[in-house]
């Protein structure tokens, strides 16, 4: 059974007039990706979060980023409210697991923040300061 090929593009400025753009395409794991997102931050000086980002649809953190934004936008959400979401919108099953991951790494990369409740973590879309 072939594999559906993939691909991600990773767009950020470094806030002095630099854009980068980085195009991946073929086997392309969750580490590779969170690395490469790392790898910006750093070039960048700060947080990811306060750059534009703009991730492909093809791949499952994208899916799942483009979610947030369209449907928990301005409310909070947990892990399972973005897997139901997710299974609903893209008609695939996922798990939890993944889910919790990505939002992990939202959380630090500081486009989502999260409370703990007795039931567990709720996210919300972190406000970001655009002023300068």
């Amino acid at each position: 059974m072939a594999l559906a090929k993939r691909r991600i593009k990773i767009e950020f400025d470094d806030g002095e007039g630099g854009k980068y753009r980085i195009n991946i395409e073929g086997n392309i794991s969750r580490d590779k990706v969170l690395k490469i997102i790392d790898i910006a931050e750093m070039i960048e000086g700060k947080n990811v979060g306060s750059s534009q980002i703009t991730l492909s649809k093809d791949t499952t953190f994208g899916r799942v980023y483009t979610l947030i934004e369209k449907k928990f936008a301005l409310g909070s959400f947990t892990s399972t409210d973005i897997l139901e979401a997710y299974e609903d919108e893209y008609n695939t099953p996922i798990r939890l697991s993944i889910i919790s991951t990505y939002l992990q790494r939202l959380t630090e990369k500081g486009l989502l923040t999260r409370n703990k409740t007795n039931l567990g973590w709720v996210y919300r879309k972190a406000q970001l300061n655009l002023q300068r």
